[in-house]
């Protein structure tokens, strides 16, 4: 399971905790089945509202992957690429055509088979990006959907304090004032499930999608560089290290400061 995941899950459980036993005289008090069956069912209906069905289905499979470490591969697609390079430059198609066959990615392998196939590199360019640049709008629009709900249970939370606050109105009305305070935190309690919902729940869902977006883009661009490089017969070495660029950490682009001083005679000169 993804690390970050169990320790934004462990302090959700953490803050409910101290919200339930520590802020309140009795832990029952923040329990409103009505109230949270209203903001759940009012989400989850104005989301199928808002959306096709086969999408919103689809992303509620892709709940899974905020919670298990997705694996990119990009060590992987880097020393196929250098090694298909390899293969490429010496002109050994035959050896590329094999070796493609155990390629993992199929974005590399269909951008080496253009290759294969004599495409112009302007022509295999445009074929990868517009992959690439479909593959980012539907992941875009899947993280969307959890943004969508995260606007929409605050709002249906609303909706169950407008109902919770008419309910007491008719209370005061028959003089039962002793209920009235009871009967305010029963309706205010359907914000506070909307407003927990959307920041615990779909907020960071989205944000999950959107990063896990962020980097399988990267990856793709990667290799659609090296599938470039290729088509241009670049050395494998400097394939690699061209490569290599993409998932380098640099903490700071313009200095670092692990590099050793320079000795004073060598300033001096």
């Amino acid at each position: 399971m993804n690390p970050s995941t169990l320790i934004g899950i462990f302090a959700s459980i953490v803050l409910l905790i101290c919200v339930l036993f520590f802020t309140a005289e009795s832990p029952e008090s923040f329990i409103n089945l009505p109230g949270l069956a209203l903001v759940i069912t009012g989400t989850f209906a104005a989301t199928f509202i808002s959306y096709p069905l086969k999408e919103v289905l689809r992303v509620v499979r892709l709940v899974g992957v905020v919670f298990k470490r997705e694996d990119t591969h990009v060590r992987a697609d880097i020393d196929e690429l250098v090694s298909l390079s390899r293969l490429w430059t010496q002109g050994n198609v035959r050896g590329v055509e094999n070796q493609l066959e155990y390629v993992r990615n199929p974005f590399l392998r269909s951008g080496i088979q253009l290759l294969i196939a004599n495409t112009r590199e302007d022509e295999i360019f445009d074929v990868l990006q517009w992959r690439i640049t479909r593959l980012k709008a539907r992941e875009q629009a899947d993280a969307q959907i959890f943004r969508t709900m995260a606007t929409y249970a605050p709002a249906f939370g609303m909706i169950g304090t407008l109902v919770g606050l008419v309910n007491m109105l008719e209370v005061v009305d028959a003089g039962q004032l002793d209920i009235i305070g009871p009967r305010m935190a029963v309706a205010l309690l359907t914000t506070f499930y909307g407003i927990l919902m959307a920041n615990l729940v779909f907020k960071p869902i989205a944000v999950k999608l959107e990063r896990r977006t962020e980097e399988r883009l990267i990856t793709m661009n990667m290799v659609l560089e090296g599938i470039s490089l290729m088509s241009k017969r670049r050395l494998p070495s400097f394939i690699e290290e061209t490569l290599n660029s993409f998932i380098a950490n640099y903490h700071d682009e313009l200095s670092d400061r692990n590099v050793k001083p320079r000795p004073a005679s060598a300033q001096e000169e």
